[in-house]
C-alpha cells in the first residue's frame, strides 16, 4: 500500500518556476521507479519525467533542459523542479509510483497521487 501526496502546484507567468513534491508512504520508498505525469484539458496523460530505481532518469522531449527530477530517500519524497515554464505546461500533474525494482524503460504506475494544477499565464 503507497500513498502519494502531491504539492506546490499554483498559478505562475510565463518564464517563472515552481517545485512540485511528492510525499510517498513505503517502507521501500528507494526501491521504486517514480514518475511525473501531465493531462492537459482534451489530451492524454502524458509522463514529462521519472526516476528509475537505480538513478536513472528520463524526460520527455517537451520538458528536457527545462525540468529536473530528483528525490530523497530519507524523506521519501521526489521533486520536480519546473523552470522557464511556458503556457503549454499548463495541465493537472500528477505523481506516481511504480513499487518494482525498474532501471530502463517505460513502465505503468502501480498507485498515482491526487494531482495538483499547474496553470502558466502568457
Amino acid at each position: 500500500q503507497v500513498q502519494l501526496v502531491e504539492s506546490g502546484g499554483g498559478l505562475v507567468q510565463a518564464g517563472g518556476s515552481l517545485r512540485l513534491s511528492c510525499a510517498a508512504s513505503g517502507r521501500t520508498f528507494s526501491s521504486y521507479a517514480m514518475g511525473w505525469f501531465r493531462q492537459a484539458p482534451g489530451k492524454e496523460r502524458e509522463m514529462v519525467a521519472s526516476m528509475y530505481s537505480g538513478g536513472s532518469t528520463y524526460y520527455d522531449d517537451s520538458v528536457k533542459g527545462r525540468f529536473t527530477v530528483s528525490r530523497d530517500n530519507v524523506k521519501k519524497t521526489v521533486y520536480l523542479q519546473m523552470n522557464s515554464l511556458k503556457p503549454e505546461d499548463t495541465a493537472v500533474y500528477y505523481c506516481a509510483a511504480k513499487t518494482s525494482y525498474l532501471t530502463y524503460g517505460s513502465w505503468t504506475p502501480d498507485y498515482w497521487g491526487q494531482g495538483t494544477q499547474v496553470t502558466v499565464t502568457s
